[in-house]
């Protein structure tokens, strides 16, 4: 690797690069995880929780039922859902059954989901009935053939699972006809006892494609592949240690996740990470209700909270927040878009941790430079680049700029996609001949090997931690 001025700048302890040679794929670091921790709750959502071992059993069945539908290896299955229980199931089936899992924002327009399932080529989809009707208007023009529908309410036992169906059927979710649709229940039981084909993965095979507006409007999925996406959640875990062994606490690791499981941002540093670590990770389906994520979090300690600036700076606003038990919190992480100083200041003050400001995109797996869990005091930058990634700072012909000066960050690391689904035009555009990244953001390293962002080199602006472009 070439100079990487920023190591010197790293905590104790924590490695130049990881080694994801232990595992051939994300599935077999699941398995590692279903066993050892089989019995600890896994995910927690409405106040049901599910175990490893839970998780383990269902997505076996699902996978085996997937298998059924005719489908190959290799195809595409969308996931459009928010943060609940059946979430890490599907994912988890699809991964293990050989398929590829298309993540879809729940709130897309019927032309926005129109576009990414016509461009990933799904051929399935798990859909909470919510946003059934969205899919009604466009499946006809897709090639999607299969239809599973999921409810709020369904994992969370009776009679609470009963009454939550009843209450979001009436309120939220609009009249629809999915003809030939299969309810998820139904998918369970039809593959429970059946026997699942689990494939030999490799690093090199895609598990997710991630869409993002990248650095031009049009909507392109991020092809993340196993080995990248086993690199993204390694370096995370390294990069946390010197926060997990400072602090004793006195349950199991939560980390709350309020960000979106369909968003990288989650799915690497909440789902993949709480997995990795045998951690409970909470799910919260509507963070924009404020008072009720407040409660939720009264409930319990927790350890690990990362957020975008608007949700942090909610909660602050938020009286019965500063009330909480923070005693136990080791680790804010703020990413999406940039922390407010003011924000970071006011939650230093609060919580007693400050929130720990990264950077990261969809075509690098989510985070990739990230401020140091031991710093104290925000500092406006996004921090050093994180185990096995370099960055470049680019002038307009490509070439490395000076320490200190302004130009376009690129990277390069096992964190980086593949490709862009389909398009050899829009990759070969995004990355430099020797490997780099180029991001289109601006940015300036200085000497100790921490990254400013600055600017966007593109007409872009970010709500709430989303790319939003002119013609959107």
């Amino acid at each position: 690797m070439t100079d990487r001025p920023w190591l010197a700048s790293y905590p104790q302890g924590v490695p130049a690069d990881v080694d994801i040679s232990a595992y051939p794929s994300l599935v077999a670091l699941a398995a590692e995880s279903y066993s050892k921790y089989r019995d600890l709750p896994a995910y927690e959502c409405m106040g049901k929780s599910i175990t490893f071992g839970d998780i383990d059993r269902l997505s076996r069945d699902l996978g085996a039922w997937l298998q059924t539908l005719g489908l190959q290896r290799g195809d595409r299955i969308a996931v459009m859902m928010p943060n609940v229980l059946q979430y890490p199931i599907v994912v988890g089936a699809i991964l293990r059954a050989g398929f590829i899992a298309v993540n879809v924002n729940p709130l897309y327009t019927p032309r926005e989901l129109e576009h990414q399932l016509k461009d990933s080529g799904s051929k399935a989809i798990f859909i909470l009935e919510n946003f059934a009707a969205t899919l009604q208007q466009v499946i006809g023009k897709t090639q999607v053939k299969h239809v599973v529908l999921a409810s709020m309410g369904e994992m969370l036992g009776f009679p609470k699972g009963l009454i939550v169906d009843f209450v979001v059927r009436r309120k939220m979710v609009p009249p629809y006809s999915l003809p030939g649709a299969v309810r998820f229940a139904a998918a369970l039981k039809a593959g429970a006892g059946k026997r699942i084909d689990e494939p030999q993965l490799t690093h090199s095979d895609a598990a997710v494609l991630q869409y993002t507006g990248g650095t031009t409007g049009v909507s392109k999925g991020a092809t993340l592949t196993h080995g990248a996406l086993l690199a993204a959640v390694l370096a995370s875990e390294a990069w946390l240690q010197p926060a997990l062994t400072a602090k004793p606490i006195s349950t199991q690791l939560t980390a709350i996740c309020a960000l979106p499981l369909y968003h990288v941002f989650a799915f690497v540093s909440c789902s993949l990470l709480a997995l990795r670590a045998g951690a409970l990770c909470v799910l919260i389906p509507n963070p924009r209700d404020i008072p009720g994520f407040v409660k939720e979090l009264s409930k319990r300690k927790f350890h690990l909270l990362p957020a975008v600036n608007t949700l942090f700076n909610g909660l602050l606003n938020n009286p019965e927040f500063a009330k909480l038990d923070f005693k136990e919190l080791m680790v804010s992480n703020g990413g999406g878009m940039a922390v407010q100083e003011p924000v970071a200041r006011k939650w230093k003050g609060i919580t007693g941790a400050p929130i720990v400001e990264g950077y990261g995109l969809s075509e690098t797996c989510s985070g990739v430079v990230c401020n140091p869990v031991t710093m104290d005091t925000f500092n406006g930058t996004v921090g050093l680049p994180m185990p096995g990634v370099e960055i470049r700072i680019l002038d307009d012909d490509g070439n490395p700029v000076p320490i200190g000066t302004a130009g376009e960050v690129a990277i390069r690391g096992p964190q980086v996609m593949a490709n862009y689904w389909n398009r050899p035009d829009e990759t070969a555009k995004a990355m430099t001949a020797d490997g780099f990244f180029k991001s289109g953001d601006i940015g300036i390293l200085d000497e100790q090997g921490y990254l400013r962002i600055v600017d966007r080199k593109k007409d872009m602006i970010i709500v709430s931690g989303f790319n939003v472009y002119p013609n959107e």
